[in-house]
């Protein structure tokens, strides 16, 4: 897993849209876009046996949307090395409240997330791994994900995102990290 805040450096960047193309070609360690598929866009960071493919999106919804929260994401992971093909990561804005748990829902299917707070900032993985294959399959068919979390002021949040785009970004990150 890259640092939380790394992640977020990286993720602040990305909000900027445009600006990352000639970002990504001036320094090695930032993102290269691989291409944008509707809701969702694919990302490569690092080379070699540090590469590290990504595909992501920002929330269609936030709510409670009047509460101030850093960038909002909900990631799929690629990490060759590790040999680990499509880790989904919920990157919430803000620090969860302590030993809570994430959870995320496409249609009927329930998911739990683990969450973890670092250098700031909070983030959430996938509690089972072997619910990881299943969550994917479903986020494949679905059209929407909500992901509910509580920070550590006890705000409970709903992000809903949009499911548009997301097997293409997919086959683009499988492509790019040689995990088919």
């Amino acid at each position: 897993m890259l640092a939380l805040s790394r992640r977020l450096t990286i993720a602040a960047a990305i909000a900027g849209g445009a600006a990352i193309a000639p970002l990504a070609s001036a320094q090695a360690d930032d993102p290269t876009l691989l291409g944008g598929f509707n809701a969702w866009s694919a990302f490569s960071n690092g080379t070699g046996d540090g590469k590290v493919c990504y595909a992501l999106s920002q929330p269609t919804s936030k709510l409670p949307a009047k509460i101030k929260r850093d960038p909002v994401y909900f990631l799929i992971n690629d990490w060759p090395r590790r040999g680990a093909k499509g880790e989904p990561e919920v990157v919430p804005g803000y620090q969860y409240k302590d030993n809570s748990k994430v959870t995320v829902q496409v249609g009927s299917d329930k998911f739990d997330f683990f969450t973890k707070n670092e250098d700031g900032a909070g983030g959430a993985w996938v509690e089972q791994q072997a619910d990881e294959v299943r969550l994917i399959d479903a986020l494949k068919r679905g059209q929407q994900i909500i992901v509910t979390g509580i920070s550590k002021r006890g705000t409970m949040t709903h992000d809903t995102y949009s499911l548009a785009g997301l097997s293409d970004a997919l086959d683009k990150i499988n492509s790019a990290c040689g995990m088919p």
